[in-house]
């Protein structure tokens, strides 16, 4: 048995195809992956729990994804966020890093979306030790 813990991951995308698929799949990786389809929902759940890293789409339906990854920004300036989001286009990436984002990864590419979370979440780690 493994005495490192389970990275924990917020993931705020309102297609529930997307969350599953991408749940299961981080759940291989051993991630535990709390998916909610709103950004106010993420917005009240990142200051009631604690996650390692939030995953955000930009399309949501309350809140474009910009927008709440200033606000929870503004909350929590050390988590790494990690934009996963079909909007691909340069300049999408950009306005991510610009919200403050720490990485924009362009759906569907998941292995890179894999590495990135590792990465980050083991600098993470790294520091809170």
């Amino acid at each position: 048995m493994s005495s490192t813990p389970r990275i924990r991951v917020l993931y705020v995308d309102d297609d529930p195809e997307s969350c599953e698929m991408l749940g299961m799949l981080l759940d291989l990786s051993r991630i535990e992956t709390k998916a909610i389809a709103s950004g106010k929902q993420a917005l009240h759940l990142m200051q009631a729990e604690r996650f390692d890293l939030y995953l955000l789409d930009v399309w949501l339906p309350d809140l474009d994804g910009f927008e709440l990854c200033q606000r929870m920004r503004a909350i929590d300036p050390q988590t790494p966020i990690v934009f996963f989001s079909g909007a691909a286009y340069l300049e999408d990436h950009y306005r991510g890093l610009a919200a403050g984002a720490t990485a924009y990864v362009s759906k569907p590419d998941v292995d890179i979306l894999l590495q990135t979370i590792e990465q980050l979440t083991s600098q993470t780690q790294l520091c809170a030790a």
